[in-house]
């Protein structure tokens, strides 16, 4: 019996030493992902250790990490086996910042944030919404659709859904949360901050210190044929610069989420591949080397920092958004944004309005269209930031809609013909979770 323990416990700590030494290159990422995601559910979210790795740590490679807060220091640091140890900082109005091997912690800058309560009832205001009743909605086939968005209890998790609210002519109609999470509950959207990136363009377009056209974008481009990409081609991933997005091993993505100090940077060295305009691939370096190109557009840092929230996020009473940045400064405007499911949907809002917020335009009615015009290659499946359904991708959805999209399954759609906002967070993403039955099933309940 000794003996087959103890064998056992030999085969145990080799599979260890296996998985180690042949994952040993990513250990950095792995790392690196556990402490960044704890340290912000952590902080951000305001989330207990044990439902962050059972949840957002749950990835192969990624749970064999272990993770030690420190609440005096609002730091997470996570080692594999005592291996490759990643430490992430929290800093409040930044969120957690990963700090790269070999760099200095201090952290110096902040945005500056006027938040104004205002009386109106949501989602224009704090006050809370009115009950509103519209005789077309079936309520009873709403919150059937609804509850079929989340895991049934005593039923394995597949859908993994842990917010859904839907909006109807400005009015919630419908709002449900997972055990473990409210209206209070600040959620990240991943890649749908690239549509905040792409608004904050707009913002800076409407205000004509930008254009669409322009090129000659970076010093760094100036001398070859890089200085012929056109902001447009930036916002519609179709600029022919080399890019690998692949999350599932060392990549350029990867590396740059992970590794990097100043993640505009990443993609700003990369050579052509391919003709601008003609070569759609789908890019977080290009979104973060954008967050750079909008930092060149002020003359100082602190001017940068604030205006992301002065004249966009806070201008629509998201208040609850932190956009987090790396250790430069830079805002990581292709993945790291969290706010509460309400105030993603008025982000949605803002779009299904026409870049109209209450009465003020903060966006030209064109940039709400060029953003959900198609891109060339993309097969009716992308605009400028933003996700579209012109190809029929959800064959049982109205083709006008277009939608913010995140890692995991986390999006805000927006359907101009149905007058509908629909925001979706979770752990799953389509055809795990099956996006075409949530829309149309919430579509049917509304005649």
């Amino acid at each position: 019996m000794k003996k087959i323990v103890k064998y056992g416990l030999l085969l145990v700590v080799l599979a260890l030493v296996y998985v180690v030494y042949t994952n040993y290159p990513r250990l950095d990422i792995i790392t690196g992902f556990s402490a960044k995601s704890v340290c912000s559910c952590t902080f951000e979210a305001g989330r207990d250790l044990e439902s962050i790795e059972a949840g957002d740590n749950d990835i192969d490679l990624v749970n064999y990490a272990n993770n030690k807060i420190n609440f005096e220091e609002k730091s997470v640091t996570s080692t594999v086996f005592g291996l490759k140890p990643r430490k992430a900082i929290y800093k409040d109005g930044l969120g957690c910042i990963l700090i790269p091997a070999g760099e200095n912690e201090k952290i110096s800058f902040k945005p500056n944030r006027k938040i104004s309560q205002s009386s109106l009832p949501y989602p224009y205001g704090n006050a809370p919404e009115k009950d509103t009743l519209f005789n077309n909605v079936d309520k009873k086939l709403l919150k059937m659709a609804v509850e079929n968005a989340f895991d049934c209890e005593g039923y394995e998790e597949v859908k993994r859904t842990r917010a859904v609210l839907v909006l109807y002519k400005d009015q919630i109609i419908a709002e449900k949360y997972a055990l473990g999470f409210s209206k209070e509950t600040k959620l990240l959207g991943w890649s749908m901050t690239k549509s905040i990136t792409s608004a904050v363009l707009g913002v800076l377009e409407k205000q004509e210190k930008i254009s669409l056209n322009q090129n000659k974008l970076f010093k760094e481009w100036e001398n070859d044929n890089r200085s012929k990409i056109t902001l447009n081609n930036l916002l519609q991933m179709n600029s022919g610069l080399e890019w690998n997005e692949d999350y599932n091993n060392i990549s350029d993505v990867t590396k740059m989420l992970f590794l990097a100090k100043d993640m505009s940077r990443a993609q700003l060295n990369k050579p052509l591949v391919g003709e601008p305009n003609s070569s759609w691939n789908y890019s977080s370096g290009t979104t973060n080397m954008l967050s750079g190109f909008i930092r060149n557009q002020f003359k100082t840092h602190q001017e940068y920092l604030d205006f992301w929230y002065a004249e966009l996020v806070d201008k629509i009473g998201m208040n609850s958004m932190t956009i987090e940045t790396d250790l430069a400064g830079n805002y990581v405007g292709s993945s790291y944004s969290w706010a509460t499911a309400r105030d993603w949907a008025k982000f949605g809002l803002l779009y299904l309005h026409n870049g109209n917020w209450n009465g003020e335009q903060l966006l030209n009615e064109s940039w709400v269209k060029y953003a959900a015009t198609p891109t060339n290659g993309s097969n009716g499946q992308y605009g400028a930031h933003f996700w579209l359904n012109a190809g029929g991708k959800y064959p049982n959805v109205p083709k006008d809609l277009f939608s913010c999209n995140g890692y995991q399954g986390q999006h805000v759609f927006i359907i101009p013909s149905k007058d509908l906002v629909i925001v979706r967070f979770g752990l799953a993403e389509n055809p795990d979770f099956d996006v075409n039955t949530f829309l149309s099933e919430i579509l049917i309940a509304i005649k």
